[in-house]
């Protein structure tokens, strides 16, 4: 069994993959510019003497020779691409579990699907990815090595590998999604199934392709989701519930998130990974509380807890499409708004109460910084998702 773990952790094997679908290093990769090491007299701060020290030789110039950045933050691979099918289609997969993914089609589920099943999703996948992003800064496994594998990404270069929250994340949405579906609308089961695996199973190969994670990683995630899944599904029933809970809920859904993120593992150097949890757990939090609110002031209708099995999907037309899309316009526009309002707002207020000057942007990077900005920006999106937009909609006549 060991000898097992460590074959599919060995980066060799991402290699062949990437290989076989026509991903290769150049023979002189790297930025115009840039030499195999830090300016002369730069300072390497802990983030980088982790990242030289994992993709370098004797945390110098690149370990196969080639030349780099000398930062996670702008590290760049030249690759050469033999085989451009592959290549667009998981860089598209990619993009599925990340934030571009998110904030498209959760709103649009909201808006325009079903609003219960949303609020199901956003509290699976807010569980999938704390639990994966707190294991990553915990386990602290290294990402696949460079050489062999070509890294296309740069952004989350810096953080741990083990698990794969983007299998994670397509996991749990994927499978959430056609579980809670089944008991409400009148489909080939086969074809819903289908469609998960397929979707699970290009993100999952998407993080081999770019090089970002080993093979066991990938498959430790997909296992810890459904591990979760099984596990929470005798209480998804009590989450349709949580809106009709008591005027104290809104403080237990704030604080006990705000906590968990503000009490992240600590790492020695800085990565993006606590900002995206926080991001993640606030918007769960917002999303959450918008559905309390409009149950407690009777903004919505409250729906019979299960739809007939004989609902069936309406018909796509071209009115439908339209008014999909101009819901989803308006959401996003607002959501926009809200978002760059209170984020301008609460770091003004921040940088006021630690006394930090505003140009100084490395100051988001502090913990007492970070979260509180993070959280509250991202939970009065989560609100305006489910509250103002919906609010909004009823007013422009978009029903």
């Amino acid at each position: 069994m060991a000898e097992l773990l460590r074959s599919l952790q060995d980066s060799q094997l991402v290699a062949r993959f990437q290989r076989r679908c026509g991903l290769y290093p150049a023979p002189d990769a790297g930025p115009r510019g840039y030499g195999a090491g830090p300016p002369e007299g730069a300072v390497r701060t802990p983030e980088v003497r982790h990242f030289l020290a994992a993709n370098c030789k004797d945390g110098g110039g690149p370990a196969n020779g080639l030349r780099t950045a000398w930062t996670p933050q702008t590290y760049v691979q030249k690759y050469i691409v033999k085989n451009y099918f592959y290549y667009y289609l998981f860089r598209f997969s990619a993009a599925l579990g990340q934030e571009v993914f998110y904030i498209t089609f959760l709103p649009f589920t909201q808006w325009n699907i079903d609003p219960y099943l949303s609020r199901r999703l956003v509290v699976i996948w807010v569980l999938v990815m704390y639990v994966g992003q707190v294991a990553k800064d915990i386990l602290k496994w290294p990402r696949p090595s460079t050489p062999p594998v070509v890294k296309l990404e740069k952004r989350v270069i810096a953080e741990f590998g083990m698990p794969s929250t983007h299998a994670m994340a397509a996991t749990a949405i994927s499978f959430t999604f056609l579980i809670s579906t089944m008991d409400r609308y009148q489909y080939p089961f086969l074809l819903g199934l289908t469609m998960a695996i397929v979707f699970s199973t290009l993100v999952c190969l998407s993080r081999l392709y770019t090089g970002m994670h080993t093979v066991l990683d990938v498959l430790g995630g997909v296992l810890i989701t459904a591990f979760l899944i099984v596990l929470t599904y005798p209480a998804w029933t009590l989450i349709d519930c949580l809106d009709s809970a008591s005027p104290l809920f809104p403080v237990c859904v704030i604080v006990v998130p705000f906590f968990l993120c503000y009490n992240y593992p600590m790492s020695d150097y800085y990565s993006p990974t606590r900002a995206d949890t926080t991001t993640i757990v606030a918007a769960g939090a917002g999303v959450t509380i918008g559905f309390w609110i409009n149950h407690f002031f009777q903004l919505v209708s409250t729906p019979a807890t299960s739809l007939p099995v004989a609902q069936n999907i309406p018909p796509l037309t071209t009115s439908l499409i339209v008014l999909g899309l101009t819901k989803f316009t308006v959401g996003i526009v607002l959501i926009l708004l809200v978002r760059q309002l209170v984020q301008n707002l609460s770091l003004q207020v921040l940088y006021s109460w630690f006394k930090v000057v505003t140009r100084n942007k490395e100051a988001r990077r502090r913990l007492e910084i970070e979260v509180p900005y993070k959280f509250v920006t991202y939970t009065s999106v989560g609100i305006c998702a489910t509250t103002f937009v919906p609010m909004l909609h009823r007013f422009l006549g978009l029903l």
